[in-house]
């Protein structure tokens, strides 16, 4: 018994060893990223699930995210205050995400085009000098109901993307196509019939379904991985031979009366969708593209491993999945079971609660009344102010407020906390 375990043990150990494919993923340990943009940014949407992204695929990077977006911003509306809204955060890295009102919602020209071009390259100049790495994005497709005339924006849209793609080959930047991407999964929808908008939101600005696409095709880009976890749980001769964990531990393994199997595991990592956002998996396989959460149960030879049957797979005594003997065999992608039900599922909640509190509380008590002093006549902390005390009471409350953000940002790295878990492969009632 102390030998199997043994080697168990090793050979978990081996291939766990191995590291993730990160070594190409743009964002590094300790990034602080800044998110810049126009009134679909400051939506908080597709900011928000890059950063639970990229935070359950990598929990120990200590990343920290902040969106400065505003509605109706242009480039050169973001050239203009990144010395007031970018560097005060110290970022390492900044994403660019313009263009939907720089072409003014009509037909391509120049005078629209050159301001873009110049606000974009302005934008680079000054995080060149800042030594601050840009993820440079193009604006997504407008989307109107089909045959809509208002959707030939989306010509000019096309060219400002191109021109995205100009200033970051010219800046060194990284390039993130968003446009294309997103227009082929529409495109899919109305060949097979579809009549209405498939992105919610609005035309402009998409809900949560295409503004999940926008963060897959800008993490994508970043080269984030697509792989969560990996389990082999391999047989031989009706004992457990061995488990093949890849970004995961196993420990206190052992076979169960009846033909079942019991682990408990912890992974290094989450997988991850926006629960409002599933109604764009009905036109991609979208949730599956980004997380490879695999389980197998695999054998020697066949009339090794597991009965034939079905069996279901439980995590911490809730079944979150069933599965015939061969799939196990081939190995299942669980990633939408253990978000569907589940303590893993519970815990994205967590993380997604803890990043959504962070940046509600950024946008609504500093960026959007301190920093951008938006009602400020109605703003009870000004009441009585002095006009010329205004600015200095202004730089006083953001500085009191902002020293809660490093606490938010330690609740988001609490609810990452790698969690064990009792997973139980056991034959189906």
């Amino acid at each position: 018994m102390h030998v199997r375990k043994l080697a168990l043990l090793t050979l978990t150990l081996l291939v766990a060893a191995t590291p993730a494919s990160a070594q190409d993923f743009f964002l590094k340990k300790d990034d602080v990223v800044v998110v810049m943009g126009d009134s679909i940014t400051e939506q908080r949407l597709y900011s928000n699930y890059l950063e639970i992204w990229c935070q359950t695929r990598f929990p120990a990077h200590n990343l920290v995210f902040c969106n400065v977006g505003i509605g109706g911003d242009t480039s050169g509306g973001g050239n203009g205050r990144f010395k007031r809204d970018v560097l005060p955060h110290k970022p390492t890295v900044l994403t660019v995400d313009f263009g939907m009102n720089d072409g003014g919602y009509q037909a391509f020209n120049d005078k629209r085009f050159d301001p873009y071009m110049k606000g974009l390259q302005g934008i680079a100049d000054q995080a060149k000098a800042a030594k601050i790495r840009v993820a440079w994005i193009t604006p997504q497709p407008v989307e109107h109901n089909p045959g809509n005339a208002a959707e030939s924006y989306n010509e000019t849209l096309g060219k400002f993307g191109d021109g995205v793609k100009e200033i970051a080959k010219k800046n060194d930047g990284l390039f993130a196509d968003q446009f294309h991407p997103y227009w082929a999964v529409i495109h899919k929808a109305r060949e097979a019939g579809e009549k209405g908008r498939i992105t919610g939101g609005d035309a402009v600005h998409p809900g949560p379904p295409g503004q999940a696409l926008m963060a897959a095709s800008i993490l994508k880009a970043f080269h984030l991985p697509r792989r969560v976890s990996v389990m082999d749980i391999q047989l031989k001769d009706g004992k457990l031979f061995g488990i093949r964990c890849v970004r995961c531990e196993v420990s206190e393994e052992k076979l169960l009366e009846g033909g079942g199997i019991s682990i408990k595991r912890k992974d290094a990592a989450l997988p991850f969708f926006p629960e409002q956002a599933k109604s764009i998996l009905k036109w991609t396989p979208l949730l599956e593209d980004m997380n490879e959460y695999v389980l197998q149960v695999s054998a020697f030879k066949p009339e090794t491993g597991l009965k034939a049957g079905k069996y279901e797979v439980k995590l911490d005594g809730k079944k979150v999945g069933e599965y015939t003997d061969v799939e196990l065999a081939k190995g299942v992608n669980i990633a939408a079971a253990v978000l569907a039900v589940g303590p893993v599922a519970d815990q994205v909640k967590d993380v997604v609660k803890a990043v959504d509190a962070k940046t509600n509380y950024y946008h609504d008590q500093i960026y959007s009344p301190l920093v951008l002093g938006r009602n400020l006549a109605k703003n009870p902390d000004f009441k009585d102010v002095a006009k010329e005390d205004v600015a200095k009471r202004r730089e006083a409350l953001i500085a009191e407020r902002m020293q809660k953000m490093p606490e938010l940002d330690a609740a988001i790295r609490k609810a990452l906390e790698p969690r064990t878990h009792l997973v139980e492969i056991v034959p189906a009632k």
